[in-house]
Parts: structure tokens; C-alpha cells; sequence
């Protein structure tokens, strides 16, 4: 098999095998109420567990943290930094979403397409986040743009891979359906390509905000 073939394959794998859902398959019906046991649980042993330590400095006590994010939540210059890392998030996310969504749209609906850059993707996507870093700042100066920067390249991946493992596994009953009723390219992407593959690209999203929080920096 050949190396963009198999890159390909590779793309496909990982999308395939990410974490989708899997938390809820874990859960099954009982998902919310096992989420809130484990909840308590933790909480329950957290408490249990400093009070034996009895060391707040190296493991805080559940209570105090409890307050202190209470207080936090009441902390102007808190809730002001937090809502100036929200907008980077969702900014960074938003342009992984412009960039990524159409992208991947077009690879999982045509796969010469795929091929082609598939090899490209691969490669950068390897590349760490913090490597990125110092161009970055370059590139951007210093403020916003580095962050909004890393937090789209870390999220624009995962929904260029998510997009078009959504594409891919549209049913092909439903390609044939459309031709049989003389749908164009445009019409079967339009009625059948962008409703079905809805899932995988908002399973993307999701994972793209979540690591945007994690480059958040």
C-alpha cells in the first residue's frame, strides 16, 4: 500500500478510535447518575483523606477549597480574567472551526482530495504544541494573538479529523438515494453530507474547546 494511502488509513484510525463517547457507553442508560455518584465519592475521599494528612499547605482541606471558589466567584479581578480567557478560547476555537470544518468536509467527501493532503496534516499535527511557541510570538507579538494562535492549531486537527470521520461514515444507501432522485454534487452535499455528519463535526467541536483549555496559556 502506498504511503498516502496509508496516511490516509492513519487519519481515519485515529479519528475513529478517539474517545467519542465512550464516557457514556461507560455509563450506559444510568450515565448522569453514576456521574454524580462518582462525583460524591471523590469528594467523600478528598475530605476523608486531608483531614488524615492533616497537611492544608501540601493537601488543602475540600472545605476550604469549596471557599475559596466561592469567594473567587465573587472576585472581580477573577471573574474579569476569567471571562478575557473565555474570549481567547472560544475565539481560538471559532477560527479551528472556519478553518478545520470546511477542510475536513471536503476530505471526507472527495477522496483524491484526501490523499493529497493527508500527508501535510499528518505531519504538522505531530508537531507539539509548544514547539509552536516561539514563532508564534514572532508572528503575533505579544498579547492575544499567540494564544488565540496555539489555541487554534491544537483544536483545528481534531475537527478536521472528527469532520471527516462524520463524512465517511454516512451510510452509502443515502449517496445512492439522492443520485436516484437526481440530486447534484451540491445537493447531495447540502441534504445529505452536512446534516449526517453533524455528530462527528460536533463531537469535534467539543474536543477542540477542551483542548483549547488545556493551550490556553
Amino acid at each position: 500500500m502506498s504511503e498516502p494511502v496509508s496516511s490516509v488509513n492513519r487519519m481515519v484510525a485515529a479519528s475513529r478510535n478517539s474517545d467519542r463517547r465512550r464516557w457514556r457507553r461507560m455509563g450506559g442508560k444510568n450515565y448522569n447518575l453514576t456521574a454524580i455518584l462518582a462525583l460524591v465519592i471523590i469528594c467523600l475521599i478528598w475530605t476523608v483523606a486531608a483531614h488524615i494528612v492533616d497537611k492544608p499547605f501540601i493537601f488543602p482541606y475540600f472545605e476550604d477549597v469549596l471557599r475559596e471558589i466561592g469567594y473567587s466567584l465573587t472576585d472581580i479581578y477573577v471573574l474579569k480574567n476569567l471571562g478575557i480567557t473565555m474570549r481567547r478560547v472560544l475565539t481560538g476555537s471559532l477560527v479551528a472551526f472556519i478553518i478545520g470544518y470546511p477542510l475536513g468536509m471536503l476530505m471526507g467527501f472527495f477522496p483524491k482530495l484526501l490523499q493529497s493532503l493527508s500527508p501535510f496534516i499528518n505531519s504538522l499535527r505531530q508537531v507539539p504544541i509548544m514547539a509552536w511557541v516561539p514563532l508564534a510570538i514572532v508572528w503575533f507579538g505579544i498579547g492575544d494573538g499567540p494564544t488565540i494562535f496555539l489555541i487554534a492549531f491544537s483544536g483545528v486537527f481534531t475537527i478536521i479529523l472528527n469532520t471527516i470521520a462524520g463524512v465517511q461514515d454516512i451510510s452509502k444507501d443515502f449517496y445512492n438515494a439522492a443520485r436516484s432522485m437526481g440530486a447534484s454534487t451540491l445537493g447531495v452535499m447540502k441534504d445529505v453530507v452536512l446534516p449526517a455528519s453533524m455528530p462527528g463535526v460536533l463531537t469535534g467541536v467539543r474536543l477542540a474547546i477542551g483542548l483549547g483549555w488545556m493551550s490556553v496559556i
